[in-house]
């Protein structure tokens, strides 16, 4: 692995707890600290990392699955944390966050493109039922990274993005059928389902069936329901949308589940398809 790669981490993906680790072999970004500082700290020493070589965390929305950490990692361990106004304002709200931010909250506009470091970052609106929510598109070099997760209903800038992205994390969070007869109530059912809730494998499935183009090369499956999904039918569901349109998974472009508590294989992100190891 080169000094330069673009790798990519999941820490974490699911309700329990967020957190993904993207840079180079030596510094990089977190996107989301829904997990213990402690964890996160184990998975960076894993990679031969700690604290000291991130150089921010993103955060996607202020649900407590995805900013559990970022008191911590933000006033105890001076990490900057990024966001928007309106999600810093959710945060200081949010009743997880026991340590709130002080010195370490930095802004951004939405929809503005601004850089940190070696990052060239924009970002996008996603819909869901939180304070604010928004994708990340983040460059490095000719590599184009991408990160939708808690995705209710897709948009157009969204779509837009993954028909230039290289690499993509896209939620498909519930089996409908699943979800339907499974045991939650009918008002938490009808909130995963709306506009603004979260998307299915099938949703997710025809989005990139949709927007597939040549140069996107690995789609990543985050925010798996325990009690909705099964990893094996998100990705079964997902592919036979892609070959439905003629798109190959293991030729056109490689496509994983993300596991809910357990971190992912450090993957090189250039411009071959994974190969699985």
């Amino acid at each position: 692995m080169e000094l330069n790669s673009l790798i990519f981490r999941c820490f974490a993906s699911g309700s329990s707890g967020n957190c993904y680790y993207l840079g180079t072999p030596h510094t990089g970004l977190l996107i989301d600290a829904g997990i213990s500082a402690r964890t996160i700290q184990k998975h960076l020493r894993e990679m031969g990392l700690d604290f000291h070589n991130i150089m921010g965390v993103l955060i996607t929305h202020d649900h407590a699955d995805h900013i559990r950490a970022v008191g911590t990692l933000g006033e105890r361990i001076h990490i900057p944390i990024y966001t928007t106004r309106e999600i810093h304002e959710g945060i200081d709200r949010n009743y997880g966050v026991q340590e709130k931010l002080r010195t370490s909250r930095r802004f951004f506009e939405k929809e503005q493109e601004w850089e940190l470091f070696d990052f060239r970052i924009n970002t996008f609106s996603v819909s869901h039922d939180s304070t604010d929510c928004l994708g990340y598109v983040i460059d490095y070099g000719d590599q184009r990274f991408m990160i939708a997760t808690d995705c209710g209903e897709p948009n157009e800038l969204m779509c837009q993005y993954i028909r230039t992205a290289n690499h993509l994390v896209i939620e498909a969070n519930h089996d409908e059928q699943m979800l339907l007869n499974g045991p939650y109530p009918t008002y938490l059912k009808e909130r995963i389902l709306s506009p603004k809730g979260h998307q299915s494998n099938r949703t997710c499935g025809k989005l990139l069936a949709e927007n597939f183009h040549s140069g996107l090369r690995n789609v990543f499956l985050c925010h798996l329901s325990k009690e909705n999904n099964d990893p094996e039918v998100a990705l079964n569901t997902v592919c036979n949308c892609l070959e439905d349109k003629d798109i190959i998974p293991g030729q056109d472009l490689f496509v994983k589940p993300l596991a809910r508590l357990e971190a992912s294989p450090i993957y090189t992100l250039d411009n071959d398809i994974i190969t699985e190891y």
